[in-house]
């Protein structure tokens, strides 16, 4: 069993959200990375246009609200609640909320 603390893992980021790979695995066809983020009041991921992966991503907010669009529809999730989103599907989050939004997520490809 690995246990690792995130505040010593590698940060990434910008103004609008950090992130931590907390494990990446690639297996003979497929690569599996899980992750924590923090996305910051007032804030939008990506900045600019939209994100759009190679991978479905499954995620579970574990703090706060987001407001969320995926292919023109929006939806709103908060802590407790989790989704799914499938690979190639543009999407962007934005944190509307007066709280710091966590979430933890999984890719897979």
């Amino acid at each position: 069993m690995d246990i690792l603390n995130i505040e010593d893992l590698a940060q990434e980021g910008n103004e609008s959200y950090s992130m931590y790979t907390i494990f990446k695995e690639k297996q003979q066809n497929s690569t599996v990375k899980v992750g924590h983020v923090t996305i910051y009041p007032g804030e939008t991921v990506p900045l600019t246009g939209v994100s759009k992966h190679e991978e479905n991503e499954y995620s579970v907010i574990v703090k706060g609200t987001l407001l969320t669009e995926i292919d023109g529809k929006q939806y709103r999730v908060s802590a407790g609640q989790a989704t799914y989103i499938p690979k190639g599907e543009e999407h962007i989050a934005v944190n509307d909320g007066s709280e710091n939004c966590e979430l933890v997520f999984v890719m897979v490809g």
